[in-house]
C-alpha cells in the first residue's frame, strides 16, 4: 500500500534500528518455545517416566542444565525484548520527528489560498492526533503484527513436530477466525475515515471559539457556542460508538473461536495422549504454548482497528505532505543584488477566487516614493488588490509590475522582504513587545525598535507598560487596546525598512490626533525612501495622498488627487461630505 510506502521512505536514517527491532521482535517470539520444550523434556524425563525416580538420581546435573537453560533463555529473551522496544522507539520517534518538521515546513511554505482551503483545527489534528496515530502504528501495531505472525508460526510448526494430528486440529479453527477478520476489515475502514474527520471538525470548533472568545462574550453567546460544540461533539460521539459496534460486532466471535482452542485441545488431545500418540510432556508443552496461538488470532480484531485509524490519519497527513503551492519561485527569476525601489504598476489585471471575479481590467502606477491611496466600499476588492503586489495570489490575467517587472519573475523571498503589510486585523504572538516589533529581523537592536515605535506612536504607552518594552503581551496580543495593537503593527512593519509600505485600515481604531502625528511621521520621519499604499476610509488618511484610487465593484471608478475628486461626482465626495459634514446626506443615498 502506498502508506505504507510512505512510512518506508521517511524512516529514511532510521531503517536500521526498525530492521532490527523487526529481527528482534522475531527471534524473541521464537525463544517463546524454548521454556515448554524444556518443560516437556523434564516432565518426560524426570517426572511421568517409569523410570522418574532412577533418572534424578542418575542424572540430577542433567535436571539442573535443563533447569538452568530455561532461566537463561528466559532472561536472553528479556533482555533481547528490551532492546526490542528501544529501537522501534528510537526508530519510530526519528521517523515521526521527521515527518513532523517537514510537514509544519510544507505548511509554512503554502500560498494564502492553501489556507482558505485548510481550516486550523484540521491541520492542527493532522499535526498532532494524526502524527501519533501514524506512530502508534510503526512502533505498536507493525511490532505487534510481527510477534504475532512469529509466534504463531513458530508455534505451528513446534506442534506440528510434536504431533501433526493435534496441530491439525488445532489450526482447523484459524480459517474461520481469519473469515471474520476480513468481514470486520470492511467496515472498519469507512467507520475510522468517519471518526476522522468528526475529529477534524470538533477540534476546529474547539479552535474557533477559544480565539475569538471575546467575540462570544460581547455577543453573550456563551450558551448558543456551548450547543454548538455540544453537537459536534455528539457527532464525535456518535462516529466513535459506531466504529465501536463494528469491532464489537466481530471481536467477541473471534475471542469465542481463540477461545475454543483449549477445548480443542482438551478434547483432541486428551483422546490422543490415552491413546499413548502423545506423552505428558508433548501434551503439558503444547497446553503451555496454546495462549501462543489464541493470543495472536484473538489480537487480529485489534490490529485491524488499528489499521484502518491508520489509514484514515495517514491519509490525511499525506494529502497536506504531498500538497504543492501553486504560487512558487520560476526557474528563471531573479533576485535583486539591492533593495528595490518601489515602481508599482498594474496592467488590465483581472483576478478571481473559486470562480468569482474580484478584480475587473484595473490598470494604473505608481512611482517610487509616491503615497497612493486606495478607497472603495466594501467588498470593492482593495485588500484584494494589495494582495496580489506581494503575491500573495497569482492574476489571471494581465500583469502586477513592481520595479518595471513582473511579479512572477521575482523570487518570492527577496520580493516579499521589500514589501512590509500592517493590517487592521492584528496577530501580535505572544512574546515580548521588543520581539513583536523585530519579528521581520530579530537582529534589530533595541534603539531602532524604539525609534520605529516613536514613528508610529506606539512608544508613550509602551515606556508606561509594566516591563516596557520586556512586557510580554497576551496570545493575539490580548491585554491591548485595539489601537495600541495597530500601532505596534505599524512599528514592526516599519522595522525592516520596506521598499514598499501596505497600510491596510491601520490607523481605524486610533483617535484622530494619534492618526495625525502618525501621518506626520510616515511622511517626513522616515529615514528610508519607500512607496506608500494606503488603504483607509478616512479622509485624513487619505487627503495628503499623491493620488487616490477609488474601487468600485473591482474595478477602477476614479484616479485622482483630493482637490481633485472632490470637485468630481462620486464614491470620494460623498465620503467627504459625510465625514466633514459639509452637505447631508439624503435618505436612502449610497455612500
Amino acid at each position: 500500500m502506498f502508506q505504507f510506502k510512505w512510512l518506508w521512505a521517511n524512516m529514511k536514517g532510521s531503517r536500521r534500528s526498525y530492521i532490527i527491532a523487526l529481527c528482534l521482535s522475531v527471534v524473541c517470539n521464537i525463544l517463546y518455545i524454548t521454556a515448554p520444550y524444556i518443560q516437556s523434556v523434564i516432565i518426560d524425563r524426570y517426572v511421568s517416566n517409569e523410570n522418574a525416580v532412577e533418572n534424578i538420581k542418575n542424572d540430577s546435573k542433567g535436571l539442573v542444565t535443563l533447569i538452568i537453560a530455561m532461566v537463561a533463555f528466559t532472561f536472553v529473551r528479556t533482555a533481547m525484548q528490551y532492546a526490542c522496544n528501544m529501537y522501534y522507539e528510537t526508530a519510530s520517534q526519528g521517523m515521526i520527528y521527521k515527518i513532523r518538521t517537514h510537514l509544519f515546513r510544507k505548511i509554512e511554505n503554502q500560498d494564502i489560498a492553501f489556507y482558505d482551503r485548510f481550516r486550523t483545527g484540521d491541520l492542527m489534528t493532522r499535526l498532532t492526533g494524526d502524527l501519533d496515530m501514524v506512530r502508534h502504528m510503526v512502533s505498536w501495531v507493525i511490532k505487534g503484527a510481527v510477534e504475532s505472525i512469529a509466534l504463531f508460526t513458530a508455534s505451528m510448526v513446534y506442534f506440528f513436530t510434536i504431533d501433526y494430528a493435534t496441530a491439525l486440529c488445532i489450526l482447523a479453527v484459524t480459517p474461520a477466525i481469519l473469515h471474520l477478520r476480513k468481514k470486520l476489515s470492511k467496515y472498519a475502514g469507512p467507520a475510522y475515515r468517519e471518526v476522522r474527520e468528526k475529529s477534524s471538525a470538533l477540534n476546529t470548533a474547539a479552535q474557533e471559539n477559544i480565539s475569538g472568545n471575546r467575540v462570544v462574550k460581547a455577543f453573550a453567546r456563551e450558551e448558543f457556542e456551548k450547543e454548538k460544540f455540544r453537537k459536534r461533539d455528539e457527532e464525535y460521539r456518535s462516529s466513535n460508538i459506531k466504529a465501536a459496534y463494528v469491532w464489537l460486532k466481530y471481536q467477541p466471535f473471534i475471542d469465542i473461536l481463540a477461545g475454543s482452542l483449549s477445548v480443542v485441545l482438551l478434547l483432541a488431545g486428551g483422546f490422543f495422549m490415552i491413546n499413548r500418540h502423545l506423552t505428558m510432556g508433548q501434551y503439558v508443552a503444547i497446553s503451555g504454548l496454546l495462549w501462543a496461538v489464541s493470543n495472536p488470532l484473538r489480537s487480529l480484531g485489534n490490529y485491524v482497528n488499528d489499521f484502518h485509524r491508520f489509514v484514515a490519519s495517514a491519509g490525511k497527513i499525506v494529502e497536506v505532505y504531498y500538497f504543492a503551492p501553486m504560487i512558487v519561485d520560476r526557474e528563471d527569476a531573479d533576485t535583486p543584488a539591492e533593495r528595490l525601489k518601489g515602481d508599482i504598476e498594474f496592467k488590465n489585471v483581472d483576478f478571481s477566487i473559486d470562480g468569482k471575479k474580484i478584480l475587473s481590467d484595473i490598470s494604473f502606477k505608481i512611482n517610487a516614493g509616491e503615497t497612493v491611496a486606495i478607497m472603495g466600499a466594501t467588498g470593492s476588492g482593495k485588500t484584494s488588490l494589495i494582495n496580489l503586489i506581494p503575491r500573495f495570489y497569482d492574476v489571471d490575467k494581465g500583469e502586477v509590475l513592481v520595479d518595471n517587472k513582473n511579479v512572477r519573475m521575482h523570487h518570492l523571498h527577496a520580493l516579499r522582504k521589500n514589501i512590509s503589510i500592517a493590517t487592521q486585523d492584528v496577530l501580535l504572538y505572544s512574546d515580548t513587545i521588543d520581539s513583536n516589533i523585530a519579528f521581520g529581523d530579530s537582529s534589530l537592536d533595541e534603539e531602532y525598535v524604539k525609534k520605529c515605535a516613536e514613528l508610529s506612536s506606539a512608544n508613550e504607552f509602551i515606556e508606561k507598560l509594566p516591563d516596557s518594552y520586556d512586557t510580554i503581551v497576551g496570545e493575539r496580543g490580548v491585554g491591548l487596546s485595539g489601537g495600541q495593537k495597530q500601532r505596534i503593527s505599524l512599528a514592526r512593519a516599519l522595522a525592516v525598512r520596506p521598499a514598499v509600505l501596505i497600510l491596510d485600515d491601520t490607523t481605524s481604531a486610533v483617535d484622530m490626533e494619534t492618526e495625525a502625528a502618525i501621518q506626520k511621521s510616515l511622511s517626513d520621519g522616515l529615514d528610508f525612501e519607500c512607496t506608500k499604499i494606503i488603504i483607509a476610509q478616512r479622509i485624513s488618511s487619505t487627503r495628503n495622498a499623491d493620488k487616490i484610487i477609488i474601487l468600485e465593484n473591482g474595478r477602477v471608478a476614479d484616479i485622482g488627487t483630493h482637490d481633485e475628486l472632490i470637485k468630481r461626482d462620486g464614491y470620494y465626495r460623498q465620503v467627504y461630505e459625510l465625514q466633514s459634514g459639509d452637505e447631508p446626506i439624503k435618505a436612502g443615498e449610497r455612500v
